[in-house]
């Protein structure tokens, strides 16, 4: 079974040789974070697709923070590049729960664990976290936790 990096390193490849240069930079971008967060720590290790999945997010977030500053300051070429680099990096990333299934998931995390107040929100979001699992982001599944408790 092949993991989530060799699928991007063998999609970078189909990239170079058909000279999609967006492509291929923003998968060569991607491989390289996945390397750095390999050698972090005191010894290089492989990294679980899971973990795999969590640098793609990470960089997917960046891309998209990156393209809103960009828009803000008027760079619109710059804004539509690093856009373009986060639709390459979200083929690869599981799909975003819609606001309904987020809300149905975080209320069953908070019925579980039979949080009730603003008071229980560190761990409250640690079940909503777990019960997401990265299907979508931190301040989403915030939001709804302090909705849900408030």
């Amino acid at each position: 079974m092949s993991t989530l990096k060799d699928v991007l390193t063998t999609d970078m490849r189909a990239a170079l040789k058909a000279r999609d240069e967006m492509t291929t930079s923003t998968l060569r971008m991607a491989l390289a974070a996945i390397g750095n967060a390999e050698v972090a720590g005191k010894e290089k290790r492989e990294l679980t697709d899971d973990e795999v999945l969590g640098v793609l997010t990470k960089e997917a977030k960046k891309r998209r923070e990156a393209a809103t500053a960009f828009a803000e300051a008027g760079r619109a070429e710059q804004a539509a590049k690093e856009t373009a680099e986060g639709e390459v990096l979200d083929r690869y990333l599981p799909k975003q729960l819609s606001d309904e299934e987020l809300a149905e998931l975080v209320s069953g995390a908070l019925a579980q664990g039979a949080f009730t107040g603003k008071a229980q929100m560190g761990p409250a979001m640690k079940a909503a976290q777990a019960a997401v699992a990265g299907r979508a982001e931190g301040g989403r599944v915030a939001a709804e936790v302090r909705r849900q408790l408030g």
